[in-house]
């Protein structure tokens, strides 16, 4: 039992050591809420908290306790310091969120409307694709691709070039080895299709070719291009001229007028250059950089399907006739946006793109 001396005195400490933390905290508050910044309320924390803080002094005072009444005192002293840090991590969150709102502030307006995002847009060249494609596919075309290699029987042979042909000469470009080359035109898509139905077909064949030709304003050596081709029973010239104009008249107005100038290609006969009226002058022939001055812009080729070709994929051409066509998209683009170079549409110039979208 302990001494009557001794347990006064220990009243009397624990008394005390309430009064001096209740004072402690006081001070502590009052001294944290006058910190303004973070240099300020870490000196706070030393003069409180740190080795030689008056927190501090305080613990080394337990020393003339009792042993049985150090432990109390001592979670006393601990609850407070666990207080007092708490409030100082309240304090330095406060102080970084003021200075965070005071340099927003000092450096942007968030008032003031923002950057609008680059954002990214349809290219014109795929653009008239999938316009091209969704027209013949309102009157129930089907659309076919297949791959940019293609071994030379899909991109002559079977299409009446054979290797002794002289047209194989504007077609005879990218080789990968002794039969396979990058196809100069999507028209294998077409025996492809052939050979796999029996007629009536009806299909777009959009996609990537690639040929030797020099680079210029009006050419690339990588290009893309739309093809269709439809093969039934009494199918003739007339039908393809029908289909073309509404293609033209889809892509550059209603006012677009077609004609066809007698051609030459080895897959179609009889063949046709297609023309269109130019789009920027309307076909007046007036002084006028897109045309020349003559009214018409060319497109590509067309024609009915050689009977050789019918042959070829085993079609009776006594009893089915087709036509088929392919045009050029980055010319048909050319025409439609007015561009003057073709180049334009592969140099990714965003200013010049954004003008298109």
């Amino acid at each position: 039992m302990e001494a009557p001396g001794n347990a006064e005195r220990t009243g009397r400490f624990a008394l005390n050591l309430a009064e001096n933390l209740d004072e402690l905290r006081r001070r502590f508050d009052a001294a944290v809420a006058g910190a303004n910044d973070e240099q300020a309320l870490e000196s706070v924390r030393i003069a409180f908290l740190g080795r030689n803080g008056d927190v501090t002094k305080v613990r080394r005072s337990i020393g003339t306790l009792p042993a049985s009444q150090r432990r109390d005192a001592g979670k006393t002293i601990n609850d407070a310091v666990a207080a007092m840090e708490g409030r100082l991590d309240e304090a330095h969150t406060t102080l970084q969120a003021r200075a965070f709102e005071s340099e927003l502030a000092a450096s942007i307006d968030v008032s003031f409307p923002g950057i609008p995002p680059n954002l990214g847009s349809i290219h014109p060249v795929r653009r008239v694709i999938e316009q091209s494609c969704a027209y013949f596919g309102a009157h129930g075309f089907a659309v076919v691709v297949g791959p940019e290699a293609e071994p030379d029987y899909y991109n002559f042979d079977a299409l009446n070039i054979p290797s002794d042909h002289p047209a194989r000469e504007s077609f005879d470009s990218f080789w990968l080895n002794d039969t396979m080359l990058l196809r100069p035109h999507t028209s294998p898509m077409q025996i492809r299709t052939m050979q796999e139905h029996r007629p009536p077909i009806a299909i777009v064949a959009p996609g990537k070719c690639f040929r030797r030709d020099a680079v210029d304003a009006r050419h690339l050596f990588q290009f893309h291009q739309v093809e269709g081709l439809l093969v039934a029973e009494g199918i003739h010239f007339g039908h393809l001229k029908g289909m073309l104009t509404g293609l033209c008249r889809e892509l550059f107005g209603s006012d677009q007028r077609v004609r066809f100038r007698p051609s030459y290609f080895p897959f179609t006969e009889p063949s046709a250059e297609v023309d269109t009226t130019c789009p920027k002058c309307k076909g007046s022939n007036s002084p006028c950089n897109m045309c020349g001055g003559s009214g018409w812009i060319e497109l590509g080729g067309s024609g009915m399907v050689h009977p050789n070709v019918l042959r070829e994929v085993g079609y009776d051409p006594e009893r089915y006739s087709g036509w088929a066509f392919g045009f050029g998209v980055e010319r048909l683009a050319l025409s439609r946006y007015e561009v003057d170079d073709i180049r334009r549409f592969v140099n990714s110039d965003p200013d010049f793109l954004t003008q298109l979208a």
